[in-house]
């Protein structure tokens, strides 16, 4: 079973353009979060791809205050799951919330982030 073995390998396809032992999920993080559980990781990491692309949605058209409280939420459930990026760029937009450049960078994290859950769901 493919889901077995997932949190301790990396998709054949994925690429990105950080360091090839960077992942956009640090997997064991999230193994210690589940105790090892791989459907409860692959739930998890499901779970987190959706809110994920929710609160991108919001934050589209969210005053400063509520993209402070969404780059919050997110940052908080990117640490849990072991998703780094994503929490360091919602971390910077957390406090810098008018910066475009930001939220463009918590927008390429999270779709980073999303397509490797995504590659590794289909392994």
């Amino acid at each position: 079973m493919a889901a077995a073995s997932m949190a301790f390998s990396m998709p054949d396809n994925f690429s990105s353009s950080f360091a090839a032992n960077s992942k956009p999920v640090d997997l064991a993080h999230l193994a210690k979060q589940t105790m090892g559980d791989k459907d409860l990781e692959i739930e998890i990491l499901q779970l987190f791809a959706r809110n994920t692309r929710v609160i991108l949605h919001e934050l589209a058209d969210a005053d400063h205050a509520k993209i402070v409280a969404l780059a919050h939420r997110l940052k908080g459930s990117a640490d849990a799951v072991g998703a780094f990026r994503v929490s360091t760029a919602a971390r910077d937009l957390e406090s810098n919330p008018a910066d475009s450049n930001l939220f463009a960078q918590v927008t390429s994290a999270v779709i980073e982030a999303e397509n490797f859950i995504l590659k590794l769901c289909r392994s």
